[in-house]
């Protein structure tokens, strides 16, 4: 006689294990951030990284000099892990001095790029600033809204660094002036360089940077 077997229980069974196996797995996080949120900031994690491998090379530093202290103190050769621990080290060490000169590269092109961006927008403002000045030598910005605004603009422009030279009775500079005309006037007894006599257009400069050079007249000393 046959016995009928029923298959439930084994199908039972396995939807427990389906059950469990489901109730085990981890569940998604919900209303995650917005990556630039969740992101930490550059300066951050550079820190981070700095004292992790700081730490990590310390750790290395000491455990080598006790393994070998300890080899000395007995007899002995280091032991293959405490040359490879050195080894590890050297490695660190290298990938450290890397990154710092990486870094430093970087902060040098930043601001590199940073005054360049800087001085192209200062020199396409010099036209504006060339009718400010004649126009405050002919006494046409003494008062009024656009002597303000004049004011403003080259107050503005200071905070960038920028300031005008050339004035007269000053010694010609190559490197600050461009002589467009030579003259025979009179400078002063004891004078023996060549002497700015007239500023046809005045220079600018953003901190030591010569963004244009003075235009002037020039009469060398008799």
């Amino acid at each position: 006689m046959t016995e009928n077997v029923d298959p439930r229980p084994e199908q039972a069974e396995e939807v427990v294990g389906a059950e469990a196996a489901e109730a085990s797995a981890p569940t998604a996080p919900e209303g995650r951030a917005s990556g630039s949120a969740g992101q930490e900031s550059l300066e951050s994690f550079e820190q981070e990284l700095e004292d992790e491998q700081d730490a990590v090379a310390h750790q290395a530093h000491h455990a080598q000099q006790a393994e070998q202290g300890e080899a000395a103190a007995q007899g002995e050769q280091p032991h293959p892990d405490t040359t490879l621990a050195a080894e590890r080290l050297l490695d660190l060490q290298r990938l450290q001095a890397e990154y710092v000169n990486y870094k430093r590269r970087v902060d040098r092109d930043r601001a590199m790029v940073q005054e360049r961006a800087v001085r192209d927008v200062l020199e396409t403002l010099l036209p504006v600033l060339d009718d400010i000045h004649a126009a405050r030598e002919h006494g046409d910005l003494q008062s009024g809204p656009f002597a303000s605004i004049a004011d403003k603009l080259e107050q503005t422009l200071t905070r960038f660094g920028l300031s005008r030279f050339g004035d007269v009775g000053e010694p010609f500079d190559p490197m600050r002036h461009e002589a467009l005309m030579h003259t025979e006037a009179e400078l002063p007894e004891g004078t023996t360089d060549t002497t700015v006599v007239t500023v046809l257009q005045p220079g600018y400069r953003a901190g030591e940077q010569v963004i244009r050079p003075a235009r002037v007249a020039v009469a060398d000393p008799q």
